[in-house]
Parts: structure tokens; C-alpha cells; sequence
């Protein structure tokens, strides 16, 4: 799919992309949040990401890319570089082909991730204190040993599967009038905003992320990439930067997202409750983050249908607990 001259997806791409998917990514709930659509007076939905078995939205686009490629390609091996879930994703995939898997991560992945990505087969590699040591050493790996990188989000294939939940959305719910992201790479919104807006322009489309070390909300505020420091945060997989020579989710973030707010821990942590309360859920802090806005934005949201994106569920038990104790 990737040429030179191409910047951004098609939506012939998604559909191919979703016939790749079927026999790998099963389509996952589109459900009506009673309780959420009490609270603002408008309907609101929650589409389950957190339902694939690698419990996060990745393997779509993780699935999408391995898939595309050559047989050749395939039996030297993949690699990526990932703050978890998309990690998880390529492992997954790869041990479903029979092909070998690396994965580079920074020391502030979570251990309930890492022990997930061996016990799937792959080869882990520790490196640095963040995304972009671990993306800068999987460069490497590729160099030496002529594996293909499987981009976490700055890649056409990758973006296109993400797409397939927007194709998802309107086929379960064509009257959506506003659909909200949780936001870092930009890939998941990149796909989903690209095919919404195709179907129809009026939908608006929100980024959400947490306020650390938000790397995508301020570089399309400085108007280029840029990098910032890791912090420590609920939303750890919304950590990790954009890649300063950043090829389409940047440019596609900036033309499909009409607004991105910033979560602050508290309101994630109360998303997080929220879920296991009321809708008997454990999500992961990026999940929560829309959660958390609208339980604090409430009654001021726009008219709905509104859907939500539950993008995963890969959290550690200690971490639920702590969050339940300290809230």
C-alpha cells in the first residue's frame, strides 16, 4: 500500500483491511452505557476494544500490517517497538503465523505487559527510559538483522486497520454525531477519524489523553513533532512520542480531529471506577480518560449519539487496587 506520493488512507484500504482482519480480529460491542447517557441526557456508547483477546484495539492494525506482507518477509521475522498493547498485538499475531517476534520496550512498561509478551513467544528487549529509545534500538535491530518493523502507528497498514472500527461504528450505529478517542501515536484516531468523516463530515471527532507528557496534543499546537520527557501516569499507553520525521498520523490527526482535552490522573482514576461500578469492567487508564472527562464534563456535552472508545484492559491488579484505595 505505502508509495511515495501516498499521504494518507483510502477507504478502499479499510475495507481491504477488514476482509485481511476476519480471520484473526472478530468484531467487537458496540453497547448503549445507561448509566453514562443518564448523566449527560444524551445517548451515549461504548464500543469494547477491551474485548479482543489481546484486550486492546492493536491487534487490529498490528494484525493489518503482518498480514500485508510478503512471505519472505514473514519467515525473517517482525519487530516493534511499543509501550505494551501493540507489542502484544505483533506478538500475538506472529505466534498465530508461526513467525519469530521481537519486541522493544522502555523499563516503565508494566510488568503485567511484559510477562504478557513472553509468555506469547517473544524475544523482549529492555531498552531506555521511554518509547523513543525503544524505537531507536528496534531501528537497529532491523539494520543487523533484516526483520521488518511493525510500526505502532506511523504506518498506513497499521492506520487502515485501526480504520475498521470507524467501518464498525456505522454500520451498528450510522447516526453517531460524535465519536471520542483516546489520543497518543495517532494512529487509532487517524483511522477512525479518517473514515468518519469520509461517511460524513459533520460527525466531530476528540482527542482525549492524560496531561503529562501529552506529546501529540502539543506538537499539533506548535504546528510540528516534537518530543517531551516520559512522566508517570494511569494512561501509561498513551505514553511515547511521535517520531520528530513522522510520515501520516500527524498530518491526519491535525485534518480529521476537531478538538483534543487533556485528563487530568484524578478524573482517569474515576473513570476507571466508574467502569468496574457500573458497567463491571477493569479498563486500563488510556480507556478511561474519555470516562473521566465526561463524568466531570457532564450534562456539557454535544447532542448524541456519542461513542466512546474503550480502547483496552491490559492493567495490573495492583494498579486497579491502588486506584480503588486512593479514590
Amino acid at each position: 500500500m505505502e508509495r511515495n506520493d501516498q499521504v494518507e488512507i483510502t477507504v478502499k484500504d479499510v475495507w481491504e483491511a477488514r476482509k485481511r482482519l476476519e480471520p484473526i480480529v472478530e468484531k467487537t460491542p458496540l453497547i448503549y452505557s445507561y448509566p453514562l447517557s443518564k448523566l449527560t441526557n444524551t445517548p451515549i456508547y461504548l464500543k469494547l476494544e477491551n474485548m479482543h483477546e489481546t484486550g486492546s484495539f492493536k491487534i487490529r492494525g498490528a494484525a493489518n500490517k503482518i498480514l500485508s506482507l510478503s512471505e519472505s518477509q514473514q519467515k525473517k521475522g517482525v519487530a516493534t517497538f511499543s509501550t505494551g498493547n501493540h507489542g502484544i498485538a505483533v506478538a500475538y499475531v506472529a505466534k498465530k503465523l508461526g513467525i519469530p517476534a521481537t519486541v522493544c520496550i522502555s523499563n516503565r512498561v508494566p510488568e503485567v505487559k511484559v510477562n504478557r509478551l513472553r509468555d506469547l513467544g517473544a524475544r523482549v528487549e529492555v531498552v531506555g527510559e521511554g518509547q523513543d529509545d525503544a524505537a531507536a534500538y528496534c531501528g537497529e535491530l532491523e539494520k543487523k538483522e533484516g526483520i521488518t518493523t511493525i510500526k505502532p502507528f506511523d504506518d498506513l497498514e497499521v492506520i487502515a486497520g485501526q480504520a475498521t472500527i470507524g467501518l464498525e461504528i456505522m454500520a451498528d450505529c450510522p447516526s453517531v454525531n460524535q465519536v471520542v478517542i483516546p489520543l497518543s501515536g495517532g494512529g487509532l484516531l487517524s483511522g477512525i477519524g479518517f473514515f468518519l468523516k469520509n461517511m460524513n463530515p459533520g460527525i466531530k471527532v476528540t482527542g482525549m489523553t492524560m496531561e503529562q507528557s501529552a506529546v501529540m496534543h502539543h506538537s499539533i499546537k506548535e504546528g510540528k513533532p516534537i518530543t517531551m520527557k516520559e512522566t508517570d501516569t494511569l494512561a501509561d499507553s498513551l505514553l511515547g512520542g511521535i517520531g520528530l520525521d513522522n510520515r501520516y498520523t500527524f498530518s491526519m490527526t491535525k485534518k480529521y480531529m476537531d478538538d483534543s482535552l487533556l485528563v487530568s490522573e484524578k478524573a482517569i482514576a474515576k473513570g476507571m471506577i466508574f467502569m468496574i461500578n457500573y458497567h463491571k469492567m477493569v479498563v486500563e487508564g488510556a480507556a478511561a480518560t474519555s470516562i473521566g472527562w465526561l463524568l466531570k464534563t457532564k450534562k456539557s456535552v454535544r447532542k448524541g449519539p456519542i461513542v466512546f472508545i474503550v480502547s483496552g484492559s491490559n492493567v495490573d491488579s495492583a494498579t486497579v487496587r491502588r486506584v480503588m484505595e486512593n479514590h
